[in-house]
């Protein structure tokens, strides 16, 4: 399974962005969709995610400002980003968890990171 993030770049205070991130391979069934971020000097933290029950979450330092869907068919996240502050600065990741057609037990799968500056 591969992940490829697409959509980072620089934005301005607030300013939007959409993060885009595609799954391929042997994908079976996908139970889990997320967007973490690592920040400057920060630990990775979890931004918002989808399960496949439809159910989201959101960090609160993002809640109202980003917006987390999905393309089933495409095996396909997004993140949409509003109101960008300096503060969203970081290199986000997706993140996929999934059971394939050579593995059942499902796994979890890592995009390269995309890097998200917010200028002030």
């Amino acid at each position: 399974v591969q992940l490829q993030a697409f959509g980072g770049g620089l934005a301005q205070f607030g300013g939007s962005l959409r993060l885009s991130c595609a799954a391929s391979g042997s994908i079976v069934s996908v139970y889990f969709m997320g967007w973490y971020r690592q920040g400057p000097g920060k630990q990775r933290e979890l931004v918002a995610s989808l399960s496949s029950g439809g159910t989201r979450n959101y960090a609160d330092a993002v809640m109202g400002r980003f917006t987390i869907t999905r393309d089933n068919a495409k095996n396909t996240v997004y993140l949409q980003m509003n109101s960008l502050k300096p503060e969203d600065t970081a290199v986000y990741l997706c993140n996929f968890r999934v059971s394939t057609g050579y593995q059942n037990t499902p796994a979890h799968y890592w995009g390269q990171g995309t890097l998200v500056t917010v200028s002030s």
